[in-house]
């Protein structure tokens, strides 16, 4: 199983015009790099940002760290281009902004195939828009490439008209049917972002909201983040001793053809060990990377 797994606990946002910024991400302790040629990039350097996302990609030395590209929407000046350029680079993804249906998700892969792209490249969604929501169960199953949803909080509370409050009241609905979508379809899902880099408090209390939501990751705006959030989505000391100690049982129980145990006074069936296997694997692929050398 652990062969299939890939953390994605920190998932951070780096302008693709920072040259800086790009060379910086080879060392940081991230799990994902979203060089991003959108919102972070203005007009006046979409094409300079373009070109040299595409020659750092070349250069490598990302190690495990996932590259993907965040594209400009194909109805802009911009996104046809982008998805021209990097089509045959060696990314992990392409993340488009802006879907609000599975015509948009077709268009771009079909784009991104004409111009040589891999067949198998997988493909990012931003979930940001009130009809992306609303229609993101036929979006999230139109294609067997798409493999994550990344929520995108600003936009959507911006167009929901909703105020930016500690318990995300405002967001919480389209929250929550952003993940059974994801889940429904098989997908990893990643929140979004938060905005105030100097309330640590604030931003661990929404990574501990997200991750209880049921969200793989956090996505980030700076490298201040990167640690509370690998902290807080990655599986804990107790949590580990915990699946180890379920499998421990089951496969006692098993061994007496018993179907159901009791572990901590808890019911424990095949579900609860089908988790504790997929949390077990999780931790050893972050263990493994927490070993290697930057």
């Amino acid at each position: 199983m652990s062969h299939t797994i890939r953390p994605r606990r920190s998932v951070l946002y780096m302008p693709g015009s920072n040259a800086r910024a790009l060379e910086k991400a080879r060392i940081l302790p991230v799990d994902s790099l979203i060089f991003d040629l959108e919102d972070a990039v203005a007009p006046d350097a979409k094409v300079r940002a373009r070109q040299q996302i595409v020659s750092t990609v070349a250069e490598g030395g990302y190690k495990h760290r996932e590259i993907i590209v965040r594209v400009n929407a194909l109805d802009t000046p911009w996104g046809a281009d982008d998805i021209t350029a990097i089509a045959k680079s060696p990314v992990d993804g392409v993340l488009l902004p802006k879907i609000s249906s599975p015509a948009q998700v077709d268009q771009a892969i079909k784009l991104l195939d004409s111009h040589g792209g891999a067949s198998t490249l997988p493909i990012w969604i931003m979930a940001e828009t009130p009809s992306g929501i609303l229609n993101l169960d036929q979006i999230a199953g139109c294609h067997p490439r798409l493999a994550v949803i990344v929520m995108g909080t600003s936009d959507l509370a911006k167009d929901l008209r909703v105020h930016h409050t500690k318990d995300r009241i405002g967001l919480l609905v389209p929250l929550s049917l952003s993940v059974m979508a994801a889940r429904a379809h098989g997908l990893e899902i990643i929140d979004g972002v938060y905005l105030n880099l100097e309330d640590e408090i604030g931003f661990r209390t929404i990574c501990t909201q997200g991750r209880d939501m049921g969200f793989d990751g956090k996505t980030l705006i700076h490298p201040k983040q990167v640690d509370i959030a690998n902290q807080i989505f990655a599986p804990s000391a107790a949590d580990v001793n915990n699946a180890q100690e379920i499998l421990a049982v089951w496969a006692q129980a098993q061994q007496q053809g018993k179907g159901v145990v009791v572990v901590n006074g808890r019911l424990i069936e095949n579900l609860h060990v089908e988790e504790a296997k997929r949390l077990l694997a999780l931790a050893n692929v972050i263990s493994e990377r927490s070993n290697e050398s930057t």
